[in-house]
């Protein structure tokens, strides 16, 4: 015999109830005020740097293919805006529970348990956020070159990993804060 009950919702499969508590939700206004306004601000950025970077190889290609000419800083250029591309938009994927993730087992906890494992997991995104400020820190303070053509300081380049894990681990660190009032509570913040 055939069941005749309707197929699952996979909504249901791809909502987690235990994470709500942490996520940065923008048109409710949860969340701290300035991880919501700099996670737009990324989006808006990186929007922009797309559409330079579009732009920036069509260019060189078309001079290629027009004029037998290449543009000798379009491959800089783009080089640098990729590079600050990936960082921007990690931080602002990481802000907007983006990133992939293997949740099957905190899914099936309780909200508390759950949260003990969102808060180890935040402890150790903080930890890695703090290792590579040091060492972006460290490239940044040895890096006194400039690029070859455009002549744009490495520093400008490097800082960008800086200020991605900086942003992280800020988001992480108020996530943390939520799991711990969550498990102590037994309720959301």
């Amino acid at each position: 015999m055939i069941s005749s009950s309707p197929p699952p919702d996979p909504s249901e499969y791809l909502d987690d109830p235990n994470r709500k508590a942490l996520e940065l939700d923008f048109e409710a206004r949860k969340g701290p005020a300035l991880f919501r306004w700099l996670t737009v601000l990324m989006e808006h950025l990186i929007a922009t740097i797309l559409v330079a970077l579009i732009i920036s190889v069509s260019g060189n290609v078309v001079g290629r293919a027009l004029f037998n000419r290449s543009l000798p800083w379009a491959d800089e250029l783009a080089r640098m805006l990729f590079i600050w591309l990936i960082f921007i938009g990690a931080a602002a994927a990481f802000a907007r529970y983006e990133h992939i993730a293997v949740d099957f087992l905190v899914r099936r906890l309780k909200p508390r348990a759950a949260h003990v494992l969102y808060l180890i997991q935040h402890l150790i995104i903080i930890a890695l956020m703090g290792v590579l400020i040091w060492g972006g820190y460290v490239v940044i303070s040895r890096s006194t070159g400039r690029t070859a053509i455009l002549g744009v300081p490495w520093n400008l380049i490097n800082v960008s990993l800086v200020l991605c894990a900086a942003f992280i681990g800020a988001v992480a660190i108020w996530r943390a804060w939520r799991s711990i009032t969550l498990i102590r509570t037994g309720r959301e913040a």
